[in-house]
């Protein structure tokens, strides 16, 4: 009798393991799923031209978020035509890179963030509510279309990176014109225009106009060049580092080589003495965070330096570790998630 049902187990485990080993091999990679649906014809002929059948066919995993026919319909007449001119594949790359997460989200994980970086390391943004699932400004309408290399979920809109760099950005805002007077008379304006990638903490005209009567006019002449470069720097780390890449008390080295301090609490996020009120605005090269201050680096980099802003207040400075360092050079493949709180 125990003989009989300890074959009798083996069998189950054979018959099950045959049938997901079944199941498995029957599934498509995440382009040819999207060929055999039949209406996402735009979409493959998109990653045909952009040369990306044979990432996207790799073993991933991916996760898609897939325009159908009828979303990139709705694109500006002719918009379609020219980003599949071979002279703009470049720019059609972008474009579907950002519809792609270097790894498998199902639709219980998507609910649970509220962000994530795609392959043209720029964020998406998850909202939730009780009308369901939007990435950026496009609905989900159909999930977890499983393939051998990842998971599909169908989006009504089709999503669009930002192309502005941060000076443009910065300037389309328009509430940064002390900022970026400052940057151009410090020689730094075509580095943050052409350069990169750079997060930016920018303060506002408000933040400048803080600053005691008289020094924002005295930085902007020629002989004081130096000084406003090394301020503006200050303000500057290498990388993308979104919000949610940060942690309290981490100290993040800006590219005058001293570092700040950031600060996250209940009430708010800060770093130095800034409070941080706008985050992760996206552009081509980079991220602005948006500060209600103006930062002032430390004479000198020592245990613990301050220098006092106009209101009193004081921008710390703490001796340089690895502990806590934001890791600005992400290996391609890793997935970056932002979580709801």
């Amino acid at each position: 009798m125990r003989w009989r049902h300890l074959t009798a187990a083996l069998l189950a485990a054979v018959t099950a393991w045959a049938s997901i080993s079944t199941t498995h091999a029957q599934q498509k990679d995440i382009v040819d799923t999207a060929v055999e649906a039949g209406s996402f014809k735009t979409l493959v002929a998109a990653v045909q031209a952009a040369g990306l059948v044979d990432a996207l066919k790799s073993d991933g995993p991916f996760t898609v978020f897939a325009p159908t026919d009828e979303a990139f319909a709705k694109l500006p007449e002719g918009t379609v035509e020219s980003l599949l001119k071979p002279e703009n594949k470049d720019k059609l790359k972008a474009v579907l890179l950002y519809h792609v997460v270097p790894a498998a989200v199902p639709s219980a994980k998507v609910t649970e963030v509220r962000g994530a970086r795609t392959l043209a390391d720029q964020r998406i943004d998850i909202k939730v509510s009780d009308q369901g699932v939007q990435v950026d400004s496009a609905n989900v309408i159909k999930t977890d279309i499983q393939c051998s290399n990842g998971v599909i979920h169908v989006i009504d809109a089709v999503l669009l990176p930002a192309t502005s760099h941060l000076v443009e950005t910065a300037s389309d805002a328009g509430n940064f014109k002390t900022l970026l007077a400052a940057a151009k008379a410090a020689g730094l304006a075509e580095t943050l225009a052409n350069g990169g990638p750079f997060t930016v903490f920018a303060p506002t005209d408000e933040a400048f106009a803080k600053l005691p009567e008289g020094t924002v006019e005295s930085l902007l002449k020629p002989e004081n060049k130096d000084k406003l470069a090394a301020i503006l720097k200050y303000h500057v780390v290498a990388g993308r580092v979104y919000s949610d890449d940060l942690k309290d008390n981490q100290q993040v080295e800006t590219l005058l080589g001293r570092k700040a301090t950031v600060q996250l609490t209940g009430t708010g996020s800060k770093i130095g003495a800034a409070s941080i009120i706008a985050t992760d605005i996206d552009a081509s090269n980079g991220v602005i965070h948006v500060i209600d201050s103006v930062l002032l680096p430390p004479e000198k980099e020592k245990h613990t330096s301050t220098a006092t802003s106009s209101s009193g207040s004081t921008c710390s400075s703490v001796q340089s570790t690895n502990q806590g360092r934001v890791s600005f050079h992400q290996p391609a493949r890793r997935i970056r998630l932002f979580r709801r709180h």
